[in-house]
This record gives structure tokens, sequence and C-alpha cells, in this order.
């Protein structure tokens, strides 16, 4: 009887390292799409100078969808003017971008361990730069 009062009091503990691998699983799959998705973005930008309007409502929507989270609460900052191909490197010619998307659950059972809904969030960033393959006019 000792026994099984100890298995059912550790049971749901052991439980939480199963769903803690899932939803690290999820996360890690959630970053691997932003990654790519603000890569071709990214891409895009270096052919066009710049990140234009199209390109980032476009990168937002999709975004956006894969996280499901509103638009409104991507971060995206770049520079608005486009950047132009120079025969030697200049650093004013990259092109910067940084893209923050929340992450609405990083724990498992954050319930469970006293941890609210505000605590369980937290922003993943992408940062850089890209050299601009636009020929100057």
């Amino acid at each position: 009887m000792k026994q099984l009062i100890v298995l059912m009091a550790i049971l749901p503990l052991m439980m939480l390292f199963v769903l803690q691998y899932s939803v690290e699983q999820k996360n890690h799959y959630n970053i691997s799409l932003l990654q790519n998705i603000v890569y071709e973005s990214k891409e895009q930008a270096k052919q066009d100078g710049y990140f234009t309007p199209g390109n980032i409502s476009g990168l937002k929507t999709r975004i956006a969808r894969a996280f499901e989270v509103n638009e409104d609460e991507i971060v995206f900052e770049t520079d608005t003017v486009p950047k132009y191909r120079v025969n030697e490197f200049d650093e004013r010619e990259l092109i910067y971008y940084k893209v923050s998307v929340p992450i609405n659950r990083i724990t498992a059972g954050s319930g469970f361990f006293g941890i609210d809904g505000k605590e369980n969030r937290g922003l993943y960033t992408i940062e850089g730069n890209t050299a601009s393959e636009l020929l100057k006019p």
C-alpha cells in the first residue's frame, strides 16, 4: 500500500517530463519554421535592396499563421531606405532586420508549479544584417 501511495505522488511529476519534451519539440519546430520564413524574406530583401512593405506584410502574415498569434504581436524592425551594392565593403549598405515573435508556452505544467500565463511566455528574436544585391541606378 505504501508503494501505491508513493507511485500516485510521483506519477504526476514524472508525466511532466514527458509533457515538457513535447512542448520543447513544438517550440523547436516553430523556431525552425520562423528561421526559414525570415531567411526567405531576407533573400527577397537582398534582391529589392530593402524590406518592401509587401515583403514585410507577407512575412508577418506567414509568421502569424505559423505561430497562431496576431500580426500586432510580431515586432519587426528594419531600414526603410533602399541599400545598393557597391564594389567594396561598405557597412552602410547592409540591410538590418530584427524579428521578435512571442512564444506562448515555454514550460509544461506551469499551473502545477504556480507559474501563471504571463510568466510562461517569451520572445524569440532573430537579428542580423545582409548585403544588398540591388545595383546602383
